[in-house]
């Protein structure tokens, strides 16, 4: 395909790699930022090393002229940074691709195939500026240059990001995009290049957000005044945004020496009538599972944001995956009822996470947030929910002298009431108790105790989000995905455009709703897309419903599922009986 066809594309890959400390994520914040203000749809996903230095890192931006929330594994525009990035991403690079970088890189390492070389003076412009360093700038001028984004918004960005006391390096950050800016509008000009993307004005109305601030606008608007936690990537980006917000909102954000001390931290804030979250990964929340224990025990709400990365151990702790759904979902010893939210998208990142501490606060247990690497790094073009400002609503009640913090009661759920509000003795135990609080081995006393706090999950069947159905009542083949993948699993099918197949997806993942045994009991086939090594989630389907899986669709490489694979493994599998 030549140049000048892609005037036909609605959408663009634009890929920019390079060596960690380079300013790759500089040049995605400003390009990105520049792309949105300008009116394109945007979506933007990365994947990089676990290294301070070198390496090799990228960032895949998809420009648009209709919402995508899904990765393409294609390249049209290639930004390599260094020759090492060429030879990274030369397993995606075709002829159809167009490779702009400084003509020594290019030297290097020559593009294989018959992609087009465009060789741009990045470099040499940035240390005509006096420094080198500016040709991450210089970069984003001229992504922004080849989609034509009004160089006044460019100067905005620009000055946005030098405010304070780096107010003086504006000027020449401003003159190093304009010259960026120049040299593509210069493409442009000859021919050379046009997009077929348009902008579309609806962009003007929503936000661009990556999923961590989504999560925590999220918390922020259920209430949460109470994070502790222990850095952990990727989870740690949830923790800055709060900590970043935390005198906005009235909200405490405390770095706890390790992870046990920062979810034990959380259950005392609930004891004491705050709203507490912790937010973790896999090997951080390991550490947390003594504490789950006690969660159940006391009937403490508790909201855990698990931000999953493949393990076991450290695994690739910069990478994702989907392998932590049976970690939450039989952490702590003993039987206690818990909820596991998993959001698929930015939008819902901030929904589920506002309503995790409406159900933890209501039903007084332990709620989870199940996200992972590839959404909470990636940014989206989002419509956020719509948020009044009256306050949560808070399940506490006033004691007097004859509270009983476990009163048993139909649904299981006891009045939570908070030393110091009323003249009730709050008194909570770790061994069971009765309904006083008080340490008992009564057996028949642990029976009822048991049977109470079972009861919740009768009493939640009001609350379980349904699974949403995409495409006809009637279907022959049903495709099943939970969290992440829902995006790239619904646009696959889309353009796959096959009668009889429909798309099941799940953003709550336990307890599940009434109804999914009778979306699974229609299908002559189920086929499950997961993020894991052993379809975890398929697991839990049999365990929940009687019904198996067909096929399975299993990705654990670190990398989430590209459009492309997905439309070719969806499109070779042969389908077959449901076993019941």
């Amino acid at each position: 395909m030549s140049v000048r066809e892609m005037r036909s594309r609605d959408d663009l890959s634009l890929v920019l790699c390079g060596e960690a400390g380079r300013g790759i994520q500089s040049v995605e914040s400003v390009a990105t930022g520049l792309l949105k203000s300008a009116g394109f749809h945007v979506f933007s996903w990365k994947e990089f090393m676990s290294r301070v230095r070198g390496g090799s890192n990228s960032t895949s931006i998809r420009i648009a002229s209709h919402p995508v929330e899904a990765p393409l594994d294609r390249v049209d525009l290639f930004f390599p940074f260094d020759a090492a990035a060429l030879r990274h991403v030369q397993h995606r690079v075709t002829s159809d691709t167009i490779v702009f970088a400084d003509e020594d890189i290019l030297d290097a390492a020559p593009p294989s195939g018959d992609s087009v070389i465009m060789p741009v003076p990045f470099r040499k412009t940035a240390e005509e500026l006096g420094n080198a360093v500016y040709a991450n700038m210089v970069a984003s001028g001229f992504i922004a240059g080849l989609f034509d984004v009004d160089s006044d918004l460019i100067g905005e960005r620009v000055d946005s990001l030098f405010t304070g006391p780096r107010a003086d390096l504006a000027a020449v950050n401003n003159e190093a995009a304009r010259r960026g800016y120049d040299l593509a509008r210069k493409i442009i000009g000859d021919g050379l290049f046009r997009p077929g993307v348009t902008i579309d004005p609806e962009v003007h109305k929503q936000m661009f957000i990556n999923g961590a601030e989504a999560v925590g606008i999220g918390a922020l608007a259920g209430g949460c005044n109470f994070v502790s936690s222990y850095p952990m990537s990727p989870s740690t980006a949830v923790l800055v945004f709060m900590a970043e917000k935390a005198r906005e909102f009235e909200c405490v954000v405390e770095q706890a020496e390790d992870e046990i001390s920062a979810v034990n931290m959380a259950i005392g804030a609930w004891y004491a009538g705050a709203r507490a979250m912790v937010t973790t990964s896999g090997g951080g929340f390991a550490l947390m599972e003594e504490a789950m224990g006690l969660a159940g025990m006391i009937e403490s709400p508790l909201v855990i944001h698990l931000a999953q990365r493949p393990g076991p151990a450290t695994g690739l702790p910069t990478r994702t995956e989907q392998g932590d759904l049976q970690l939450s979902l039989y952490s702590g010893h003993g039987e206690f009822p818990r909820i596991l939210l998993a959001p698929a998208t930015a939008r819902e990142a901030a929904e589920l996470s506002r309503r995790a501490f409406l159900l933890a606060d209501r039903y007084q247990v332990p709620v989870f947030i199940l996200t992972d690497q590839y959404l909470i790094d990636s940014y989206y073009t989002a419509i956020l929910p719509e948020i009044d400002d009256s306050p949560p609503i808070q399940n506490i009640v006033e004691t007097d002298e004859k509270y009983r913090r476990y009163r048993l009661t139909p649904d299981g759920v006891s009045p939570r009431g908070i030393p110091g509000w009323g003249t009730g003795l709050v008194a909570v135990d770790s061994d069971e108790h009765d309904e006083e609080g008080h340490i008992t081995e009564n057996h028949q006393v642990r029976t009822a105790m048991v049977d109470k706090r079972m009861k919740k999950y009768e009493a939640m069947e009001q609350d379980i989000l349904p699974p949403s159905l995409a495409g006809p009542q009637n279907y022959d083949s049903l495709v099943v995905s939970w969290g992440s993948t829902g995006p790239v699993v619904r646009e696959a099918l889309q353009r796959l455009g096959r009668p009889g197949v429909s798309h099941l997806h799940f953003s709550q993942v336990f307890p599940l709703h009434a109804d999914t045994a009778s979306y699974l009991g229609k299908a002559r086939s189920i086929i499950l897309v997961e993020g894991n090594a052993t379809s975890q989630f398929g697991r839990l389907l049999r365990a929940e419903t009687g019904y198996e899986a067909t096929d399975r669709i299993l990705k654990y490489d670190g990398l989430p599922f590209t459009l492309e694979e997905l439309e070719r493994r969806l499109a070779g599998l042969d389908g077959g009986e449901v076993k019941r």
